[in-house]
């Protein structure tokens, strides 16, 4: 089981009515063993589940996840101890996809966030 992201081009018209243009801009995958971690970095719910906290837009990602990168960095050792016992994913993988996914939210802060899980 895995999370896919999905960020959807979006254009705002002169009304400030938002568009979704279809064009997916950008979309990443990670694995589900990967939730823990996230939790205890503060950003399970950002990744996994925006919707319940009515985050929409890449723009309203970028802080929360710029400070789950923080705290993934600061102690490395910790958070390496919710590493999947079964080998899938790992502290690596988490911080890759957290940075990609954030570099994505600055480049594109329009876009709708989409979620499959």
């Amino acid at each position: 089981m895995s999370l896919d992201v999905y960020l959807i081009e979006t254009l705002t018209c002169d009304c400030g009515k938002v568009h979704t243009l279809g064009n997916c801009v950008y979309t990443n995958n990670i694995t589900h063993n990967l939730n823990k971690m996230a939790e205890e970095a503060g950003i399970y719910q950002h990744l996994w589940r925006p919707e319940e906290l009515d985050i929409k837009f890449a723009s309203q990602l970028i802080e929360p996840l710029e400070a789950g990168l923080s705290r993934l960095y600061s102690d490395p050792d910790h958070y390496k101890e919710f590493n999947p016992t079964n080998g899938w994913g790992d502290y690596s993988i988490l911080i890759h996809f957290v940075e990609s996914y954030r570099d994505a939210c600055i480049e594109t802060p329009s876009a709708l966030i989409e979620i499959s899980r």
